[in-house]
């Protein structure tokens, strides 16, 4: 099938029917997209399914002007269209990519500066569980975080594709890494994948927790996923010229917090959201993960931490299973 074929066909994909629980993801058929300048068409093989997934499914994510409304933040496939740009070697290569939306579908679009090669260490479903943990880990704890040889984070959610991308990409960079995790079960597997201590937060004061693993000290850096009441316990974990860094909102979008003890400790509070930036900004996380951990990647020492994986059409099922929250790392769907 020639190119001009494949733009013309249509494909199945997954929509949000409406806002609401899982059921609400359902198949439909669609236009194969277009790439535009500086896009590839990427065949899906898998998708990797998140939380931001989640909260747009549930109407409290709104998709960026010009981005697909179909939910899917990355993917592992293969290049088969380029937009105007694109250099023509990238034609029928095996990638893997953080998108803009529009992952849960045979085929989609992405930026080529959002695009990272598949190497032989990966299969395709573990390519596709990659980019949006590592784009998010790298562009907040280094980027944002400032995060230093030797130095001591502090990771909610521990056992989540965040909390396990962290922990891995943390010990790859000489970090000591603490997480918090909702069960003595999670927090076993937390420390196999190498975490130095983790804590239940359901049975232990993690504030008291860090205090006794840190001889008082406290940590540098704190990556929260929770904020709410969360942060001003955070902010007591941190030590003199702490950076506290906020990737997403699940206890509260509100947090009040005593400014005095920040002044008086001289703490940075910062965080950010991935999918709203500008293509050229992922670009440069792009650039700096293929210069400074792909070649971890190619080498095999840096491996997702995979959970289960679903057919495209069971993606209900795979939110249902994300929401239940017994998960340890990565769901996936499987495309094609």
């Amino acid at each position: 099938m020639t190119v001009s074929e494949l733009l013309q066909k249509e494909m199945t994909a997954v929509a949000i029917s409406e806002p609401g629980g899982p059921e609400v993801l359902k198949p439909v058929t669609v236009e194969v997209p277009q790439p535009d300048s500086g896009e590839v068409l990427i065949q899906v093989a898998a998708a990797g399914v998140n939380r931001p997934d989640v909260v747009q499914r549930m109407g409290f994510y709104p998709v960026p002007p010009g981005a697909s409304p179909l939910p899917g933040l990355e993917v592992s496939g293969t290049v088969v269209a380029l937009g105007e740009g694109v250099e023509p070697e990238w034609m029928g290569r095996k990638i893997c990519a953080l998108t803009n939306g529009g992952g849960y579908a045979e085929f989609c679009v992405a930026p080529i500066g959002q695009c990272l090669p598949v190497p032989e260490s990966l299969t395709m479903t573990e390519a596709a569980a990659l980019p949006e943990t590592l784009f998010t880990v790298w562009g907040n704890l280094f980027n944002r975080g400032f995060a230093r040889e030797g130095e001591t984070v502090l990771v909610h959610g521990g056992t989540s594709g965040i909390g396990t991308m962290s922990i891995m990409l943390g010990k790859l960079f000489g970090l000591n890494v603490i997480v918090t995790c909702g069960s003595d079960q999670k927090c076993t597997a937390a420390k196999q994948i190498g975490a130095d201590h983790a804590i239940n937060y359901k049975s232990q004061d993690f504030v008291e927790e860090i205090q006794k693993i840190t001889d008082g000290q406290g940590v540098e850096i704190v990556l929260d996923m929770v904020a709410g009441d969360y942060v001003a316990r955070n902010l007591q974990c941190l030590k003199e010229d702490g950076r506290h860094v906020t990737i997403a909102v699940q206890g509260g979008l509100q947090a009040t917090i005593n400014m005095a003890h920040v002044m008086m400790k001289r703490l940075i509070l910062t965080g950010s959201t991935l999918r709203p930036q500008s293509a050229d900004r992922k670009a440069l996380l792009g650039d700096e993960l293929y210069n400074n951990v792909w070649p971890d990647v190619e080498a095999g020492k840096l491996k997702p931490v995979m959970d289960e994986s679903f057919p495209l059409a069971d993606a209900a099922k795979a939110h249902a299973h994300m929401e239940a929250g017994d998960h340890i790392g990565k769901i996936v769907l499987i495309v094609g």
